[in-house]
């Protein structure tokens, strides 16, 4: 209990958006990805998941953790297949904000999402560093009324608005996290991930990763920081994390660059810069490689959701 603990308190939540969206097609999204973590409560119809069509209905969570490519259906069942792609370029075809939604359109499933990052030491993605795939949340409904709360704050005016945005957003964290406990879900990971407090010299790496990722980050300048050899460092990192340090570099890389798209005007070449790429093709094909699309189109996803946020307003 104590590790579990200190797990959560070297937690850094930070809410980043919530929606309430009704489907008004069924379809297929082939591999549906976010680099940010997502809930998606289900208010009405129902949604499936995964390689086994794993069912979610009305008043069930399902959480896609961040970095998690999975398939998903809105509706029961749906003749059209698409991929993220063409849902991000195609999204007003099939998702209405509930403002917006037509009188003859009946939806399919309406469903109220919030998205966030955990990240431990506000170095370290949580959810991915547990390897965790999306699941589903049964019969805890009071985790979909935080959700509910959530939602409806960020459409309200009233003094202390943010703050209190944050605490529903650490209390549904923290009823995730107690869920997967109870459940008895990636014990042996959580176990793993403990090791993350233990050693003060991994936390270190962590913080200089973070704060230059613009700059030197070979396995000679990581190995002076944790104070370890140049061959050791690379072995002692992966055994420690279960990954080498340079696939955990890029990724950091990728997840700020993909922040900068969302919250910055930059230009693409600006913004690889910016994350340790000098040159803007090789940025652009690894941003491709590891989310499926191009970096333009990433911020082109981002706008489309904010344009969805503002119409609730």
């Amino acid at each position: 209990m104590e590790d579990y603990n200190k797990i959560i308190e070297s937690l850094n939540i930070k809410f980043i958006r919530s929606t309430s969206l009704n489907a008004i097609k069924s379809v297929r999204i082939e591999n549906y990805y976010d680099v940010q973590n997502t809930i998606f409560f289900i208010e009405k119809g129902m949604m499936n998941f995964g390689n086994e069509n794993e069912r979610a209905k009305e008043g069930d969570i399902l959480f896609i953790p961040g970095g998690k490519s999975t398939s998903i259906v809105f509706g029961d069942n749906a003749d059209v297949s698409i991929t993220n792609e063409q849902f991000i370029n195609q999204k007003e075809d099939y998702l209405r904000s509930r403002h917006h939604l037509e009188l003859s359109q009946t939806p399919v499933v309406k469903f109220t999402s919030v998205t966030f990052d955990v990240k431990a030491f506000d170095s370290v993605n949580f959810f991915t560093s547990l390897d965790i795939p999306p699941f589903l949340v049964q019969e805890q409904l009071d985790l979909g009324h935080i959700v509910r709360k959530i939602y409806q704050e960020t459409h309200n005016d009233l003094p202390g608005k943010s703050r209190v945005i944050n605490l529903y957003t650490e209390e549904l964290v923290i009823g995730l996290f107690r869920f997967v406990l109870d459940q008895k879900m990636f014990v042996e990971q959580l176990a793993t991930n403990s090791n993350y407090f233990k050693d003060p010299r991994l936390i270190d790496i962590f913080n200089y990763i973070k704060n230059n990722l613009d700059g030197d980050l070979s396995n000679k300048a990581l190995a002076s920081v944790a104070n370890v050899s140049e061959d050791y460092v690379g072995q002692y990192f992966k055994m420690l994390t279960g990954i080498n340090p340079q696939d955990y570099i890029e990724y950091q890389r990728m997840e700020k660059a993909v922040d900068l798209l969302r919250t910055s005007k930059k230009s693409i070449r600006a913004i690889g810069a910016e994350v340790g790429y000098k040159d803007t093709a090789y940025f652009c094909r690894r941003f491709k490689m590891m989310f499926g699309i191009p970096a333009g189109k990433m911020r082109k996803r981002e706008s489309l959701i904010d344009v969805s946020s503002e119409s609730e307003a």
